[in-house]
C-alpha cells in the first residue's frame, strides 16, 4: 500500500468541517477555470512549489507521477487538449474533507469527481492547512468510461436470456458454454489464478470483456491451499478484499491459507468467471499485423488448445520459478534437498535435523513450523534481514484503514503517493518500527542476527516493492531463534556442504537430513523470457522492482510489448489496481485508446 498512510493521526475531528469543506470547494472552483483559462501562471498558483500529482488514466491513460507545480501544471496543460476535463466538484456521499496529518504536514484532505470526455472520474486533493489556496498532493483517476459502465448495482443484468426460458437453455447451460470456449477464443487471456487473475478477470467481466483464466492447478485456489501447513496471512482482513465481494464480518482477523483458498473457489463461481484448472500456458508469439497472440495452453490429459487472444495479461505473481543459487559442494550431499516453495508440513521431517536455508518469511516460517514439530532446526542467514512485528509495528502501513471511511474511499486515498512520497512515508512509519520493537531487534542482534531496516530506512515495505523480499513478518519465529530453540547460522561461515552435512571455515562440521531451501524466486522477466521469448523479455525489461518514474515497472499498465501486460501484488493491490488494467484494454477494445 502507498506511503502516505504510514503514521497519519487526525488533528483532530472536533472541528467545524464547514470551513473545510469551503476550502475545498472554492479551491476545486479556482483549479477548474485555471485548466480552462489555458494559462500555466493561474494553474500553477493553484499547487505549491513541491507539489505531487499522480494521474491513473484519466488523463495520461496510464500511471503517471508529476513532481513540483510547474510540471504538474505543463502535464495538466498538455493533457487536457484531448481530454477536456471538466465539471471538478466535491464528491457527493463520499468521506467530508477533513483537517489531518499526513506525512508530518498538517493538510485538508477532500475527494471530489470530474469529468472528461472519454469518463467520469474521481480523485484526492490535500491543500496545505496553512495555505489552503495551494494544494500539495493531486490525485485523478479515471472511475468509469462514458457508456461502457460496469455492469452492477443498478446496471445489474436483467437475466432475461436465461430466466424462465422455457425451452431453451438457462443459466447453468450458458455458463457452461461459455467455460468451454469451443465456438471462440477470448479476448484476454489471464494466466494464473491466485488474486491476482481473479482480481483483474472479475473486473473485465464486468465490462463485458471475453476472459479466460488458466491456471495449472486442479483446483481453484490451490496456490494457496498447497502452501505449507501453517500459513496464515500477516496483514489484517480488511485490507484484504477482492473487488466486489467483500470477506464474511465473522471471518478471523489474519486469514488461514486454507480459508482463503475455498474463498477464491466461491469467489470464481460467484463472479461469473471463466477459468480452466489444470491448464497451462507453455508458449506465445504475437502476431504485429493481425494484432493477436498465437497462445498454446496444455489440458491435463487432454492434449493442447492454441488460441488467439488479443491480450495476454500474467497475472501468476511476484515470485514465479524457484531460484536455487549455486552453493558450494551441494552436489556431494546425499540428504534430502527440497525448495521451500515444495514444502508442505513439519510432520513429514520428524526425528531429522532440518537446515533450512534463508531467512525471508518463506524462511522463518518453514523452520517454525518444523520446530512445532519437534524437528531439530537450524535457520541459516545469507544476508541482512528486516524484521518487524506483525502487531503492531506492520499494522502502521494500513492506518488508514482503521480511520473510519469505506474501503473504497481508503483505496483512492491510499494511490495518492509519488516515490518521493512513498519513500518518505516509509521512512517514517520504519522510525516508529523501531522504537516498538527495540527490544526484539536489540535481542535478534545479541543472538548474531544480522538486521537492518532496508535501504534508506525504508523498511520491508520497499524491500518488497523493490525486489520482493528480504525481510520477515515476525509471526512468532524471532523469539525462538533468540532463545535457541531453532539454531542460528551465518552461511558466510560454511566453507561447504559434505555427504552429510556442511563444514565450516573453522573446521567445524555440522550433520543434517535434509536441507529446504529458501533462496526465493527468479523474476518475472525470466518467466516471460522462457515462455514468450528472449526478445520479447528484453523488450519489455524488468517486471516488478521500482521503474524510472517510481512507478512499479510494468505493471497494470502498458507495456513495450503490444497485448501484454502483468498483474501482481498484495490482494490489496489486485484490488485497487485491477480496476485500472481492466479500463485500459476496455479503451482498446472500443477505439478510445490506441
Amino acid at each position: 500500500m502507498k506511503a502516505t498512510m504510514n503514521q497519519e493521526k487526525p488533528i483532530s475531528l472536533d472541528h467545524k468541517e464547514n470551513s473545510e469543506i469551503h476550502q475545498v470547494k472554492q479551491w476545486l472552483q479556482k483549479f477548474s477555470q485555471a485548466l480552462k483559462s489555458g494559462k500555466i501562471e493561474k494553474l500553477q498558483n493553484c499547487f505549491s512549489d513541491d507539489a505531487h500529482w499522480r494521474d491513473l488514466l484519466s488523463f495520461t491513460w496510464s500511471i503517471s507521477p508529476f513532481e513540483g507545480g510547474l510540471a504538474i501544471s505543463e502535464g495538466l496543460l498538455a493533457f487536457q487538449v484531448d481530454i477536456n476535463a471538466d465539471n471538478f466538484v466535491l464528491a457527493h456521499g463520499r468521506t467530508e474533507p477533513r483537517k489531518i496529518t499526513r506525512l508530518g504536514v498538517d493538510v485538508i484532505e477532500g475527494i471530489f469527481t470530474f469529468e472528461t470526455r472519454f469518463g467520469k472520474c474521481e480523485g484526492v486533493v490535500r491543500l496545505l492547512a496553512e495555505q489552503p489556496s495551494k494544494a500539495w498532493i493531486f490525485l485523478t483517476t479515471l472511475f468509469e468510461l462514458k457508456g461502457y459502465e460496469e455492469k452492477n448495482g443498478v446496471r445489474r443484468p436483467s437475466g432475461e436470456a436465461y430466466s424462465r426460458n422455457f425451452g431453451g437453455s438457462n443459466w447453468l447451460d450458458q455458463r457452461r458454454l461459455a467455460q468451454a470456449f469451443d465456438d471462440r477464443d477470448p479476448q484476454v487471456l489471464v494466466v494464473g489464478g491466485g488474486q491476482a487473475g481473479l482480481a483483474i478477470a472479475a473486473r473485465l467481466g464486468q465490462l463485458e470483456i471475453d476472459t479466460l483464466v488458466v491456471d495449472k492447478h486442479k483446483r481453484i485456489g490451490d496456490n494457496w491451499r498447497k502452501r505449507y501447513h501453517s500459513l496464515a496471512l500477516h496483514n489484517q482482513i480488511h485490507v484484504n478484499h477482492l473487488p466486489y465481494m467483500p470477506f464474511p464480518p465473522t471471518w478471523p482477523k489474519y486469514i488461514p491459507k486454507d480459508m482463503l483458498a475455498n474463498w477464491f473457489e466461491a469467489y470464481a463461481e460467484a463472479l461469473q468467471i471463466n477459468y480452466w484448472i489444470d491448464s497451462e500456458f507453455i508458449s506465445g508469439t504475437y502476431d504485429e499485423q493481425g494484432e493477436r497472440w498465437k497462445a498454446t495452453i496444455r489440458r491435463g490429459k487432454s492434449g493442447h488448445r492454441v488460441m488467439s487472444p488479443k491480450h495476454i495479461i500474467f497475472a501468476n505473481g511476484v515470485s514465479g520459478i524457484p531460484y536455487i543459487p549455486g552453493l558450494p559442494g551441494l552436489e556431494n550431499f546425499t540428504g534430502e534437498v527440497i525448495h521451500s516453495h515444495a514444502f508442505t508440513h513439519g510432520g513429514a521431517f520428524d526425528g531429522k535435523n532440518v537446515m533450512v536455508l534463508g531467512t525471508g518469511n518463506s524462511g522463518h516460517d518453514v523452520a517454525q513450523d518444523l520446530h512445532s514439530h519437534g524437528v531439530n532446526t537450524t535457520i541459516v542467514q545469507r544476508g541482512s534481514t528486516t524484521v518487524v512485528s506483525i502487531d503492531p509495528s506492520a499494522k502502521l502501513n494500513y492506518a488508514l484503514y482503521d480511520e473510519g471511511p469505506p474501503i473504497d474511499d481508503c483505496d483512492l486515498i491510499a494511490s495518492v503517493a509519488t516515490y518521493p512520497l512513498v519513500v518518505k512515508g516509509y521512512q517514517l512509519a520504519v522510525k516508529k518500527m523501531a522504537e516498538l520493537d527495540k527490544e526484539l531487534i536489540e535481542s535478534l542482534i545479541q543472538r548474531g542476527f544480522k538486521y537492518d531496516l532496508g535501504e534508506d530506512q525504508t523498511g520491508h515495505q520497499m524491500k518488497y516493492r523493490r525486489r520482493g523480499g528480504g525481510y520477515y513478518l515476525d509471526a512468532g519465529c524471532s523469539q525462538l531463534i533468540i532463545d535457541g530453540e531453532i539454531h542460528l547460522l551465518q552461511f558466510d561461515s560454511v566453507k561447504e556442504f559434505t555427504k552429510t552435512g556442511i563444514i565450516c571455515k573453522d573446521g567445524t562440521e555440522t550433520q543434517f537430513d535434509a536441507l529446504i531451501l529458501a533462496t526465493g524466486y527468479y523474476t518475472q522477466k525470466e518467466l516471460v523470457k522462457r515462455l514468450l521469448g528472449e526478445k520479447v523479455a528484453d523488450s519489455v525489461g524488468e517486471i516488478w522492482g521500482i521503474g524510472a518514474d517510481g512507478e512499479m515497472a510494468n505493471m497494470w499498465k502498458k507495456t513495450s510489448q503490444k497485448g501484454l501486460w502483468f498483474m501482481a501484488g498484495s490482494l490489496a493491490q489486485c484490488r485497487i489496481y485491477s480496476k485500472y488494467l481492466a479500463l485500459q484494454i476496455k479503451a482498446i477494445e472500443e477505439n478510445l485508446l490506441s
